[in-house]
This record gives structure tokens, sequence and C-alpha cells, in this order.
């Protein structure tokens, strides 16, 4: 599926709030995949903004990281509107 540069960009912020909440507890991408059950190349696409996951395995990264959907959820770019 093409998405637009809209979805893209928020796809990307998503991946970006994952990475950070990862980072933020010392963990590799291994560490979090282990302990939210999904593949470790699954993880990777997220943060790179190239997965357009489910609710489900959203909801798994939100608990393996011990955050509620509020830390990933509205996922804005960076840039923002105004």
């Amino acid at each position: 599926m093409a998405y637009t540069r809209s979805q893209r960009e928020v796809l990307r912020a998503f991946g970006e709030c994952v990475r950070s909440a990862r980072e933020g507890r010392g963990w590799s991408q291994e560490d979090l995949a282990a302990e939210a059950g999904l593949d470790r190349t699954y993880v990777g696409g997220i943060e790179r903004g190239e997965r357009n996951l489910g609710l489900l395995n959203i909801n798994k990264l939100a608990k393996a990281l011990d955050d509620g959907f509020s830390g990933f959820l509205p996922c804005r770019p960076r840039r923002g509107r105004k």
C-alpha cells in the first residue's frame, strides 16, 4: 500500500515515540521485541516508520514499555501544525 506524505509522517512519528521509549530504558530492539512478543525486524520496521501496525501490537508495545497509550498516541510529526 502506498501511503500519503501525511500518513508516512504519522508512521515515522510513532516510530520515534517507540524508539525514544525503548532507548530510555536502555533496551535494544531485540530486548523490546522479546518483551513484547514481537520479531526484532518488525520492531525495527516500526521505528523506521515502515509498519502500519494494528491496535493489538500497539498494546503489546505499550505493555512491554510500561507505558499507556498516551505515550504513543496521538502521534504527530515533530514539525506539528500551527
